[in-house]
Parts: C-alpha cells; sequence; structure tokens
C-alpha cells in the first residue's frame, strides 16, 4: 500500500492557497510533471467534479487518468481519487497559521497488477515527485504574494 503525507508551510492565506491548487488551468505550473488537465463537468469545482489529466511519467511515456473530487470543503480540504488511471487518491489539507497556511498533501492507493511487484520504488518516486511539487507550489504562491 502505498501511503505519504507531505507538508509545508506556505506564506498566503488558505483561502488563497485553495484557490491555486483547485484551479485545473494552474495544475502545470507546480505538478511539473502535468500536460494538461480539463475538466470534464461544467461548472465550480465541487464533490463530483471530473478532470482530466495527462501527465508525463519517467522516460516521456504519457499517463492519463480521470480525475475525480471526492471531497470539497471550501479553503480547508480537496479530496481526490482516479477513476481511470493508477489507482491512487490525493487528499490536500490546510490550516491556519500564524504566518500563512499549514498545507498537507497525503497520497495513497494499493497498486495493482505487475506494479505490485514495484510498489517499494514506485512509492519512493512518488514521494519524491510530491516533494517537489509541494516546493513548487510553495515558491510559486510566496513569489506571487511578493510582487502583488
Amino acid at each position: 500500500m502505498l501511503d505519504f503525507t507531505i507538508e509545508t508551510e506556505i506564506e498566503r492565506t488558505p483561502g488563497e492557497v485553495f484557490a491555486y491548487v483547485t484551479d485545473p488551468a494552474k495544475l502545470a505550473t507546480w505538478q511539473t510533471n502535468t500536460v494538461s488537465a480539463v475538466p470534464e463537468t461544467a461548472g465550480p469545482l465541487r464533490v463530483g467534479s471530473r478532470i482530466r489529466e495527462v501527465h508525463r511519467a519517467p522516460g516521456g511515456k504519457k499517463i492519463h487518468e480521470l480525475v475525480e473530487v471526492a471531497a470539497y470543503e471550501p479553503d480547508r480540504v480537496l479530496g481526490l481519487r482516479n477513476v481511470e488511471g493508477p489507482p491512487v487518491q490525493g487528499r490536500i489539507m490546510l490550516e491556519p497559521t500564524e504566518c500563512g497556511t499549514h498545507f498537507r498533501f497525503r497520497v495513497y492507493g494499493q497498486p495493482t497488477g505487475a506494479t505490485r511487484l514495484v510498489e517499494p520504488l514506485l512509492g519512493f518516486i512518488l514521494k519524491r515527485n510530491f516533494q517537489h511539487f509541494c516546493t513548487t507550489l510553495k515558491r510559486v504562491l510566496e513569489d506571487a504574494s511578493a510582487r502583488s
């Protein structure tokens, strides 16, 4: 079973962080392996909304996913689950702090088929990637704050 959590402090309000991470058009600015993220559900993001995502895997292979919003609490929680693609789920939790926001990103899932054989390596790679994504998110949001 894959299960890890990445945590960081971001010097922006929970509302600003939530607005950024829930905007599919901004996904590629912080999840740097993202090729595209296109909403399939009209209207604002909510539980049940679906987003078609394409990501670059190591070696250049493209991974196609259909992601569904499983939890949505404005400025607090965003839960995602893959409907199509690797059996991975994610949960972003935001808490206000004196300096901005405590950002917690949990990634979990049960690999199936042949990927079960390489689960430890897969977990290591995913954790490293998501640490990079969270570092990039922090930088992007704090740099934008400095320009404001």
